[in-house]
């Protein structure tokens, strides 16, 4: 008898685990996979053709799907560059994340790090490389310059956090002028570069290393 409690115990905890497993709705996984799907066409044809000879068209066809579901997902042609450089605002700030978290005991290193690391990616990343070559015919230079624009904004934000969580003992509105600061001048470097990755790297470390060492202290 107890072995039997045991055994239907135990399927009633597989059960619960079960139930308790978070599944994602399939229209919103579909929606993923479409929106990433298109971004990934983008991206290959990006790295043959400039952004201002790119056709939506080009890139649905390449994704395998109608210009008209591209244009159902995004909604114009300046949404889809949004949405592309946010997505790539993502995986350079992980990158920088990891740069920062390698050198948590030396805040100077972690920022020249982080943005070496940052300016390296965005040069070569084809869209970004269309906003340094002038091309603003989308408005591609304000939907990464614009201060209150998603790219600003949201990778402030993120690095902020990110900084206040592995540096707790700093004050976090500090930290978060250290993350505002290091996002805007990345981009306008990424955007009008002067010397290579390494050298703005460094000469960033060192104007915002005094304020780091009040702020973080020694490690």
């Amino acid at each position: 008898m107890s072995a039997v409690l045991t055994l239907r115990t135990g399927a009633d905890n597989v059960t619960d685990m079960a139930v308790t497993k978070t599944r994602v709705p399939f229209a919103e996984a579909a929606r993923t996979l479409l929106r990433d799907t298109l971004l990934d066409a983008a991206s290959d044809l990006l790295r043959e053709h400039a952004w201002a000879e790119l056709k939506m068209a080009d890139i649905a066809r390449t994704a395998g799907v109608s210009r008209q579901t591209l244009y159902k997902e995004f909604g114009s042609r300046q949404a889809f560059a949004q949405a592309y450089i946010v997505r790539e605002a993502g995986v350079f700030l992980t990158a920088v994340e990891s740069a920062v978290a390698q050198h948590l005991d030396d805040p100077r290193q972690a920022v020249s790090a982080a943005i070496s690391v940052f300016l390296t990616a965005a040069a070569e990343e084809p869209l970004i490389k269309a906003i340094v070559a002038g091309d603003d015919a989308d408005g591609l230079l304000s939907l990464v310059t614009n201060h209150a624009g998603p790219v600003l904004s949201g990778a402030s934000e993120r690095l902020a956090a990110f900084l206040i969580a592995h540096w707790p003992d700093a004050p976090a509105a500090k930290l978060e002028l250290v993350a505002k600061y290091m996002v805007r001048l990345a981009v306008s470097f990424a955007a009008s570069p002067e010397g290579t990755p390494a050298e703005t790297a460094a000469a960033m470390a060192d104007v915002l290393g005094p304020f780091l060492d009040e702020v973080v202290g020694p490690r």
